[in-house]
């Protein structure tokens, strides 16, 4: 995650130093108001602590297991003051999944993770609002001329998102398995264990992430986005930290709910095995990770209004994307 992070930051870090280089050209950009609006549509991919490939896990790319890829689809509405610079407000609704059956042992960590035998889903409902800066801008001749045009961007803003982990429940009477929801059986003590404490379904995420459009005409823009969301959260897949005692549940939930919370808290074919790192106070996950995920999204976007009164003055030189 690190890695993809800094990877991220350089590109933003970047686009600004293009915006300093070029100061007085920006000063010129005059291109006359406009509004955008459009639909998004591509896969979302959780990162987190359930499922992944060999060795140590991690929540990027290292980890995707594709089965878990599920669809997302958004609609967005951008203001763009100039040609150089957007403001978007969008909407995206989609769910995740995580599953450490996914997981293939090669005899290394990720084995823990399969005998962990845990799972989830969730639907993701978030709204944000983004800056996005598109540098090329500084170099066309004239950009008020769109059509043909390939524009790179950046992007980075901040948004709010809402989730609701389930995971499946096997009755023990009938066999039958049902999809239960995690955050009210506190399978990690949350709320009861000093330190452990309640987690909000409704979070607050930093996107950040790139994206290039190509100019059908004046007024349609195709594009493709990959869009970060850093979260401040490890719950998302409602787990974090270590495997509490079935006594604090028993005690602390009502009979019926506190069956459900301790063979959810604990999944595992070990657990009860002296040693076998899968009871009571063991690892259950890794809370020094938040949990993350991404979307990469085909965008379809409609100018609503333009303005061409564009300055054709000091700029710096023509450069044809």
């Amino acid at each position: 995650m690190k890695k993809g992070l800094h990877s991220i930051w350089k590109c933003l870090c970047s686009l600004t130093i293009a915006l300093a280089l070029c100061n007085s050209s920006y000063s010129q950009l005059s291109a006359g108001n406009y509004f955008e609006a459009g639909f998004t549509v591509g896969p979302m991919i959780f990162m987190g602590d359930l499922g992944g490939h060999q060795g140590v896990g991690t929540t990027f790319l290292k980890d995707y297991n594709m089965p878990t890829t599920k669809l997302t689809f958004g609609v967005f509405m951008a203001a763009h003051p100039s040609e150089l610079l957007g403001i978007r407000l969008s909407a995206n609704f989609g769910s995740i999944e995580g599953d450490d059956n996914l997981v293939v042992a090669h005899g290394g960590d990720e084995v823990s993770r399969l005998n962990r035998n845990l799972d989830f889903k969730s639907t993701i409902t978030e709204a944000n609002l983004l800056f996005e800066l598109y540098p090329t801008v500084l170099f066309e001749d004239r950009p008020t001329e769109q059509t043909g045009r390939l524009r790179p961007y950046g992007v980075i803003g901040v948004g709010v998102f809402h989730f609701n982990p389930m995971g499946q429940y096997v009755d023990p009477n009938t066999s039958q398995t049902t999809w239960v929801y995690l955050q009210p059986l506190h399978t990690e003590g949350e709320g009861f264990v000093p330190g452990v404490n309640n987690y909000a379904l409704t979070q607050i995420n930093i996107p950040m992430g790139f994206g290039v459009k190509y100019y059908v005409s004046e007024k349609v823009n195709l594009g493709m986005e990959f869009l970060y969301r850093k979260t401040f959260t490890d719950y998302i897949d409602d787990v974090s930290t270590n495997y509490v005692d079935p006594a604090v549940l028993q005690a602390n939930l009502p009979n019926g709910t506190s069956q459900i919370a301790i063979a959810m808290a604990n999944k595992s074919p070990l657990q009860g095995i002296p040693g076998s790192a899968y009871n009571p106070g063991d690892k259950r996950g890794d809370p020094t990770q938040d949990d993350a995920y991404f979307t990469l999204s085909l965008k379809v976007g409609i100018r609503l209004g333009s303005d061409h009164s564009y300055d054709n003055s000091t700029r710096c030189p023509l450069l044809r994307f």
